[in-house]
């Protein structure tokens, strides 16, 4: 039990640091030691990342802090949340695909290592590459459900993906790009949330393993915001590089083993 807790913490810590949500840590990790199912790691990890995030951006707010752009992010949040429902539906169609539970374990962990070798690579030229500025609502609208849909599927929460978007479409600088991430990992999550207990496809846990990952996800959500005000864009894209090139690890090994 204590895994989950600190293993819940420190993927939220850096995630609120990163405005990543901190399920892209979570999900590969709890993964490789295979310490639930897959279906019960995907939805522990949106819970958590929705706890940390409620905190993170409820806290922003009531601290008058204006990072988030509501005219941008708004539509994003709600495109995220109608893509987060349809995320979720393509996760249970592809699970009800194989015999063996632990295919779409391997399916989510190839996505999720391609998705992040990506990320890697945008981050690490996004200097060079021209950026725009989309202010047309209905494309704002689109892109989030795009991103709900991606993130839902691959049970992370929104992480990595959202911010190349918010780098390229928007041109948001790296905490803006944060702030406005966790903004949207919120809506995108509990939607998820609300569908999966909706439709009665939660699946099972132990409910003291959801209570840890949730106060993991706060604590978390404390300590990254913290360490967020002191550090600079470049020390954070730093941290965000490191941590792409261990899940894209991670998420290769998690794909063969459990293709084996």
């Amino acid at each position: 039990m204590l895994a989950f807790f600190l293993v819940s913490l420190c993927a939220s810590a850096v995630g609120a640091i990163c405005g990543i949500g901190g399920g892209v840590i979570i999900k590969p990790v709890l993964d490789l030691f295979h310490l639930e199912s897959v279906a019960a790691i995907s939805f522990l990890s949106g819970c958590t990342v929705l706890s940390m995030s409620c905190y993170s951006v409820g806290r922003a707010m009531l601290a008058g802090e204006k990072r988030v752009s509501f005219s941008i992010g708004t539509p994003l949040a709600i495109g995220a949340a109608a893509g987060g429902l349809l995320g979720s539906r393509l996760f249970t169609a592809v699970r009800d695909m194989f015999a063996d539970p632990n295919a779409v374990g391997s399916v989510q962990a190839a996505c999720l290592a391609v998705v992040t070798a990506g990320t890697l690579a945008y981050t690490i030229c996004k200097a060079r590459i021209p950026t725009h500025r989309i202010q047309n609502k209905a494309a704002c609208l689109m892109i989030g459900l795009v991103l709900g849909c991606m993130s839902s599927f691959l049970g992370i929460g929104g992480g990595p993906i959202n911010l190349v978007v918010l780098y390229f479409f928007f041109s948001m600088e790296t905490k803006t790009a944060a702030a406005n991430s966790l903004y949207i990992i919120l809506f995108s999550q509990l939607a998820n949330l609300l569908s999966n207990i909706i439709a009665g496809s939660v699946p099972a846990f132990q409910p003291l393993t959801l209570a840890l990952m949730a106060a993991g996800g706060i604590g978390g959500g404390m300590i990254g915001r913290s360490l967020n005000k002191r550090m600079d864009d470049q020390a954070v894209d730093k941290l965000f590089i490191a941590l792409m090139a261990v899940i894209i690890g991670i998420s290769i090994m998690n794909s063969i083993r459990y293709a084996l």
